[in-house]
């Protein structure tokens, strides 16, 4: 008996199955309608199968561990980075740099994959991540390689989301859950290498290593994509062939306000509370100039209509927009989580940098290991809404479990707490992608992958920084009343493993209480934003889901 996937979807407005809804309005679960056969999913049947499936996916695979890989890898090549350049003060931009480009530009790739053919947009993306990686490995100076990351960072905004993308067109409907739960393993996977994979080079070769590596697997990926990767033409939605045309299609106008505020917003939220105060006129400025933009870059949206960035049409989808909140607050609460793990070791339990990060395999091996299985399990059931509201539960109750942590909790318990972090975490993760992949027609579904993955980073990025304004206010008011006398400068420079430089011996104790008990303020907020991910799950219609026919 034949299998086929029904997916409910709201399709484009002016065709002759578009459901008339008010303007502004999101569209209810009635108001969802199915691609039935004959329908545009079904003219354009997986174009992959077979050895050429296998190898396509497996360097999309490779793609992504490099992205991911090069998020962590870094890590433990700082200290010989800053060494060399002698410049500890740019420690900031080796991470900001890249973030600002990966936040600022994944709205446009998922542009650029829906007006351009994909496998050459794709292929591009990994060229600049090569180049950024090439001028990381060969920079002379600390500026050069500032320059490096953000050039690197450019490129994997379009990677993870591409190979998102090109399974999506690439195989069948109801098999996508696997392809991209394989990928959030990957992810996981990467992120258990990466810190040790630096310590390794950085100690045994040079910390350059770090970016060459990315060199020639990037370049197994472009020749066997260039070579066996075939996706059917006339999928993109533009149709112009004049330049003109092409302008007008990519919404410039949307660029120009979209991309100065993500950088007024990111550089407010880095330097707020750490280079300058959040009372300082420069961080004011930035936030109301970024409030601004986001202002006109909305209204730009709502006129542009169906050639704006993020097209209203999608946004206004119940099964499009609560996924993308469900995405925000599940990706602030892991990595708030995840950054603050490694220093509650280093500070608490005394650990290295490298015995850190084995100290959080737990965590990342569930991740690794549930972001397969629901894959599967969506797969199966045809229903990925379950899973979102597991997720919702585990991740809450482990985070919440975590905030009982203290300077003696033993090893069963930050193991135990850790697994079931990371199977609420990686059960959740994949979800939204999922989600949009499986109510959106085929022309969307770049725009409705593009706005996940901006989700995730974007999440990550406002919530680690309003962690550590938590963290770092708990920390420094709870050491001004512990050690009398000492001073506020001396305060700001306590690290994760310098307590005792800074610290009299009579007060450690103490100040280990203290260490932790910021560690777990900010593991609070955590808490707080697994729990409130709900509402993007309650939001999901139960209609938006992969079901199973028979014909």
């Amino acid at each position: 008996m034949e299998m086929e996937a029904k997916i409910t979807s709201t399709p484009i407005p002016g065709t002759p199955d578009a459901p008339a809804t008010t303007k502004g309005v999101l569209p209810s679960p009635a108001e969802d309608v199915k691609f039935e056969q004959g329908s545009a999913l079904e003219r354009a049947p997986p174009t992959l199968s077979g050895l050429k499936l296998v190898a396509v996916f497996s360097v999309l695979c490779l793609a992504v561990f490099l992205v991911a890989l090069d998020n962590t890898i870094i890590a433990t090549a700082i200290p010989r980075i800053t060494d060399e350049f002698k410049a500890l003060g740019s420690v900031g931009w080796y991470g900001s740099s890249y973030l600002l480009t990966t936040c600022m530009f994944q709205l446009v790739f998922g542009k650029l994959y829906g007006y351009f053919p994909m496998k050459l947009v794709f292929l591009c993306a990994i060229l600049v991540f090569e180049v950024g990686s090439a001028v990381c490995g060969a920079a002379p100076s600390s500026d050069a390689f500032i320059v490096g990351r953000a050039i690197a960072g450019l490129g994997a905004s379009g990677i993870f989301q591409g190979a998102m993308v090109i399974v999506a067109y690439s195989v069948e409907p109801r098999k996508r859950p696997v392809y991209n739960g394989i990928f959030g393993s990957i992810y996981g996977i990467s992120s258990i290498i990466g810190p040790l994979l630096g310590g390794a080079f950085t100690s045994n070769v040079s910390w350059r290593w770090c970016f060459y590596i990315n060199l020639p697997i990037g370049g197994v990926v472009v020749v066997i994509l260039a070579v066996f990767l075939q996706l059917p033409a006339g999928l993109q939605v533009g149709t112009e062939t004049s330049i003109k045309g092409w302008i007008r299609h990519m919404d410039p106008l949307g660029m120009i306000t979209f991309l100065p505020a993500i950088v007024c917003l990111l550089l407010a939220l880095q330097w707020g509370g750490n280079t300058y105060s959040w009372s300082n006129a420069r961080i004011i400025v930035l936030f109301i100039l970024s409030g601004l933009l986001l202002a006109a870059f909305i209204l730009i949206q709502i006129k542009q209509q169906d050639n704006a960035m993020v097209p209203p049409r999608i946004i206004r989808m119940r099964s499009v927009v609560f996924p993308s909140l469900f995405m925000v607050l599940l990706a602030g609460g892991y990595f708030t989580m995840v950054y603050y793990l490694p220093i509650w070791f280093q500070a608490i339990k005394g650990a290295s940098p490298v015995q850190s990060g084995i100290m959080c395999l737990p965590l990342m091996l569930s991740m690794v290991l549930f972001s397969f299985v629901t894959g599967g399990g969506v797969t199966a059931l045809g229903n990925f809404l379950p899973f979102f509201y597991a997720a919702t539960v585990l991740s809450t109750i482990a985070a919440g479990l975590m905030t009982t942590f203290t300077v003696t909790t033993g090893h069963s318990k930050w193991i135990g707490y850790q697994v079931l972090l990371g199977s609420g975490v990686g059960m959740g993760i994949q979800l939204p992608i999922i989600a949009a992949q499986a109510v959106l027609p085929p022309a969307d579904i770049p725009v409705g992958t593009a706005i996940m993955t901006f989700c995730q980073t974007f999440g990550g990025t406002i919530f680690v920084s309003v962690s550590q304004a938590v963290f770092t206010n708990r920390l420094r008011s709870g050491i001004l009343a512990l050690v009398p006398g000492i001073s506020p400068s001396i305060v700001n420079e306590i690290g994760a493993t310098n307590l005792s430089s800074v610290i009299p011996p009579e007060y450690m104790d103490g100040a280990r209480e203290v260490y932790n008990s910021a560690l777990v303020s900010a593991w609070y907020l955590a808490t707080g934003l697994f729990g409130v991910s709900v509402v993007g799950a309650v939001g999901i219609p139960w209609r938006a889901r992969i079901e199973s026919v028979n014909k």
